[in-house]
This record gives structure tokens, C-alpha cells and sequence, in this order.
């Protein structure tokens, strides 16, 4: 099967907002058929009218493009606290929200869904006894959305490691252990890691905690979808792979396939998950920038279209 390529929407968040120009834009210029829809651009808070409206729109244009939706996931205005919130009604109200997601999802054929495990609030985070009481809450959020998710026909769903301990998964540890404790706690359908090798803790004094290819090699066998980006040595963007980047960065798809093969990996999905400021050239640049980023891939990974 070997490895695919996929791109995370976050970087076309607002510089496009229509389905057809999405996917046209994805398809025709930047040469991806794989896609990592966040919710930006159906959002599950939406009208229900208006939901259903614009999935089917987007199935459409997915259809005639040849482009899959591969996963959903929450996207850059959507780094909420979510099921850690500390009000049982907001954490209710996202339940729901997730929920509606899956629905996006199962109409959309995607398999799977996913955020951050959940994100706590620093006084939340340093009451030991609030952090435990409230990550039992949270799992018992993620039980109820893979509930409804199954019935969709979702398969699994995933949650996202992270670089500081309140937004949780920031140590290859941790994240082992939570993995660890998600897995005994067997929900209705599997919830796995997604590790981003551009995550870590640059406080952790574990040099393993920042090196990007040793997430990729312990998580390979465990995290389906990996997502990458060109790292730098303090981690200070999500930089894409050009010629200006590359130069200087820590990625080369020969090094990483191999770090994910030598942890027991052989069809993880690589998952661009890129950002770009708002200012100019940057702004007008995103496409450009991103069709050279999977170019840079495609000999290595099936990206769809090649």
C-alpha cells in the first residue's frame, strides 16, 4: 500500500471559503487528492440547512475532482478547551458539536475525525486532583462522540499530541501513557494518537522529546496519520518544504520514511499540516508555496494524483 500524502485545509482557512473553489485550488494548482478537511468550512454549529447544503457541495466537488477527504479535524480558530472545559455545558455543547462533525464526516466518507484530547485551563491543569477528575470527563466526551461516530460509520478517531502538559501528549511518554490508558478504557471505536513531529516539549529535558524523528519512529505502528512540516531547531513555525525552508531544515522524506519503517510503519498517512502569516508576499504565496511542498513529496508518497 506504502505511504500517502495528504494536506491539513488550515492554510486556505479564509483565503478560500467556497467548496468548488477548495477543491479546485487543491486539485488543479496545488496537485493533492488526499485532503485533511477542517471545520472552518462546515462548521457543525452552522444551520442545519446550511450543513447539509455545503457537505453536499463538497461532495460534489470532491466527486468531480477525484479528491478524497480523508479525515475532518478541527482547524486553527478551533484550539478550545473542548471536553477539559471546566463548564459541564460547554463540555455538553461540544459533545454535540463533535458529534455534528461525525455527521459531516460519514456524509463526506471520511473514516475518521479528530481534535485535541482536551485542553486544560492552568488552574485546572495544576489541581492534580481537578487534571484527573477532568481527564476522566473528557474521555467519557470522547466515548459518546465515537458512539455516534460508529453509527456514521466512522472507523476511529484521533487525538492530536501537543507541546506543553495542560494541552496534553507533549512527551513521547506521556503520550504513551495516555495512549496506553485510552486503549484499556475500550471505546466503541479506537481512539489513536496523532503525532506531529514538529511537537514536543522544548522544556523537557529528554532530548528524544524534541527530535521529530523519534515521535515518528515510537508512534509509527500506533498513529495512522503523522502530521510534518520543515522543523527548526526551536520549532518556531510550521514551515513549509520549499527551497527557502529546506535549506535549513531538519526534514528530508528519505530520513523520516525511514525513522517511521524502523518503528514497524508501512502505510501512514503523512499529513502536511502547514501555516502561513498574513502578510504580504506570505499571504499571496500560500498556493505556491504548497504545490512546491507536495511536489517535494510526491516521489516518496502517493499524494492521489501521481
Amino acid at each position: 500500500m506504502g505511504f500517502s500524502l495528504s494536506l491539513n485545509t488550515n492554510p486556505l482557512v479564509n483565503r478560500f471559503a467556497e467548496p468548488e473553489d477548495l477543491i479546485a485550488v487543491l486539485a488543479d494548482e496545488i496537485g493533492i487528492g488526499h485532503i485533511q478537511l477542517v471545520h472552518e468550512f462546515i462548521n457543525p454549529a452552522w444551520d442545519a440547512k446550511t450543513v447539509a447544503r455545503l457537505t453536499g457541495r463538497m461532495a460534489k466537488a470532491c466527486a468531480e475532482k477525484h479528491v478524497k477527504i480523508t479525515s475532518l479535524m478541527t482547524g486553527p480558530y478551533g484550539r478550545l478547551n473542548h471536553f477539559a472545559h471546566p463548564d459541564a455545558e460547554v463540555r455538553a455543547y461540544y459533545v454535540r458539536w463533535f458529534k455534528g462533525m461525525a455527521d459531516i464526516a460519514g456524509d463526506l466518507g471520511a473514516p475518521t475525525l479528530g481534535t485535541q484530547y482536551g485542553i486544560f485551563t492552568y488552574r485546572d491543569f495544576d489541581d492534580p486532583a481537578r487534571r484527573s477528575q477532568l481527564m476522566q470527563i473528557a474521555l467519557d466526551c470522547w466515548r459518546e462522540v465515537a458512539m455516534h461516530a460508529k453509527s456514521r460509520g466512522l472507523t476511529w478517531l484521533f487525538w492530536e499530541s501537543m507541546s506543553v502538559g495542560r494541552e496534553v501528549g507533549h512527551t513521547i511518554q506521556s503520550a504513551k501513557e495516555l495512549q496506553d490508558w485510552i486503549d484499556a478504557a475500550a471505546l466503541p471505536i479506537p481512539l489513536k494518537p496523532l503525532i506531529d513531529i514538529d511537537h514536543g516539549d522544548v522544556a523537557s529535558s529528554n532530548p528524544r522529546d524534541v527530535d521529530p524523528y523519534a515521535w515518528a519512529t515510537e508512534f509509527a505502528l500506533q498513529s495512522p496519520i503523522i502530521h510534518i512540516k520543515q522543523s527548526s531547531m526551536n520549532k518556531g513555525g510550521h514551515w513549509p518544504f520549499t527551497a527557502q525552508y529546506n535549506k535549513d531544515g531538519r526534514i528530508t522524506p528519505e530520513k523520516l520514511l525511514a525513522a517511521i519503517r524502523e518503528g514497524g510503519g508501512s502505510n501512514n498517512e503523512l499529513c502536511l499540516e502547514l501555516a502561513f502569516r498574513e502578510r504580504e508576499p506570505t499571504d499571496r504565496n500560500v498556493v505556491a508555496a504548497l504545490k512546491e511542498s507536495v511536489a517535494y513529496w510526491a516521489p516518496y508518497t502517493n499524494s492521489g494524483y501521481n
